[in-house]
């Protein structure tokens, strides 16, 4: 008898045990899905403010006169390009679908267990979604200043329905590219390079600014109005940056965030340095505006491999950021594709750059780290790819945009400023005529 119970006895306890045991994975379980999901949408938070840090890098780095086009063009990118992403665009890039693109999860509606998120599918989605209006914001500054506004929403609508979103199934969905196994952690190619080629392919379609060019092919300085709003829109890119890349881990419980934080903070730092010697050597002073952007070519250098380098290999992408910057600057000007802030070098060069770099310097796998040049050549195919893909369809779009609707204002609205003839209002009222809506602008091509 006495044996029964000392058995029975034994049992509970192992059940009282087991249970739990059972309850305390389970609470473990939970505790680190909130974690994450917590993690995730705080970092989306922060990439959702470095909407504001484009908007005043772009509207510092132009004439007054069009602060206020700026402003809108970068707030319709998020309003406008939040409903097409959540309609068709998050479909196409991580639906299950094929190796091109995604064809299942139209408005948000399922089939999606195939990513086996450990987030909610919402947290996931507002995530992307910023993601996705960083991409189509790139685009504004390089078509600055004499874009027509109903046109320009027309790209920013496909751009993040379909343009980034095919790149980023590539990439990040389940496509040929990262089957290939391409390195783009948060997206040095996927959404800065993606914005940089269609601002290229949107500049050119364009042509120049008023004044830009002479006939005997100098270059005239239009200098942004300013520099204090440029900076501050750089600080609050910095200051997003850090829900940029170690957000992209979509784990709080990951504590490699820290790292990744760092390598970012270090290229950033980095590319302003150099950018700064560089402009100091090449011009006779340290230009601000150079600097600034050096900051930013840091950053998106160091975007797609932020996980994958070291301390020091990040230094090293934002020091070679930070030179290459100034000379991609220079070059496109020469070219005479008039990019008012400079989108092209910092997103679309650096961009490329950057997830190059991923070849040399990735710890593992990386050409300087033994790990042969596999990984570099496919970081190179993706790089072209995604070039073709982007440039081609946004050139196509931009054609069919200004064969349609049309591209550009005409000189007489340019002249005047975007502010007061696409939305009839100005910036700085307390700076102009009183008289100014009396102004009469021919708005006819």
């Amino acid at each position: 008898m006495r044996r029964n119970l000392l058995v029975l006895s034994l049992v509970a306890v192992a059940m009282a045990f087991s249970s739990t045991a059972l309850a305390a994975e389970v609470t473990a379980k939970s505790n680190a899905v909130a974690i994450n999901t917590i993690w995730v949408l705080l970092a989306a938070f922060l990439v959702f403010f470095m909407q504001a840090g484009f908007a005043m890098v772009e509207a510092g780095f132009t004439r007054a006169k069009n602060a206020g086009n700026i402003i809108m063009k970068n707030l319709m990118d998020f309003s406008v390009g939040s409903l097409i992403y959540w309609a068709v665009g998050f479909a196409f890039m991580f639906g299950a679908g094929n190796q091109f693109i995604g064809l299942d999860g139209f408005f948000l509606s399922g089939g999606f267990e195939h990513l086996g998120l450990d987030i909610p599918i919402s947290a996931f989605w507002i995530f992307q979604a910023v993601f996705a209006a960083t991409a189509a914001t790139i685009v504004s500054g390089a078509m600055a200043e004499r874009t027509k506004y109903s046109g320009y929403l027309a790209y920013s609508i496909v751009i993040t329905g379909v343009i980034y979103p095919v790149v980023g199934h590539w990439i990040w969905g389940g496509g040929w590219l990262e089957g290939m196994g391409m390195i783009d952690f948060a997206g040095s190619t996927v959404v800065h390079s993606v914005g940089g080629w269609a601002a290229l392919a949107g500049a050119i379609v364009l042509g120049p600014r008023i004044g830009k060019y002479n006939e005997d092919g100098s270059i005239n300085a239009m200098p942004g109005h300013n520099l204090l709003m440029a900076a501050l829109g750089v600080f609050i890119l910095w200051f997003g940056w850090f829900g940029f890349n170690p957000g992209s881990s979509l784990a709080g419980i990951d504590l490699s965030i820290a790292e990744i934080a760092v390598t970012t903070n270090l290229a950033a730092a980095a590319g302003a340095t150099l950018a700064m010697i560089v402009s100091w050597i090449k011009y006779g002073n340290a230009d601000v505006s150079m600097t600034l952007n050096g900051a930013l070519a840091g950053l998106v250098g160091i975007t797609a491999g932020t996980a994958d380098v070291s301390n020091v290999g990040a230094v090293i992408i934002g020091v070679l950021a930070g030179i290459i910057v100034i000379y991609a600057v220079e070059v496109i000007d020469q070219l005479h594709v008039d990019d008012p802030v400079g989108a092209i070098a910092v997103h679309g060069i650096c961009g490329a750059f950057g997830t190059l770099a991923v070849g040399f310097l990735a710890l593992e796998g990386g050409l300087l780290y033994g790990g042969g040049i596999d990984l570099l050549v496919v970081q190179g195919i993706g790089v072209l790819s995604v070039a073709a893909w982007t440039f081609t369809t946004a050139y196509v779009l931009f054609k069919v945009i200004d064969a349609v609707i049309g591209l550009r204002v005409s000189p007489e609205e340019e002249k005047a400023g975007l502010d007061l003839t696409e939305h009839d209002s100005i910036s700085y009222p307390d700076f102009v005529s009183p008289h100014w809506k009396t102004v009469e602008v021919n708005k006819t091509e």
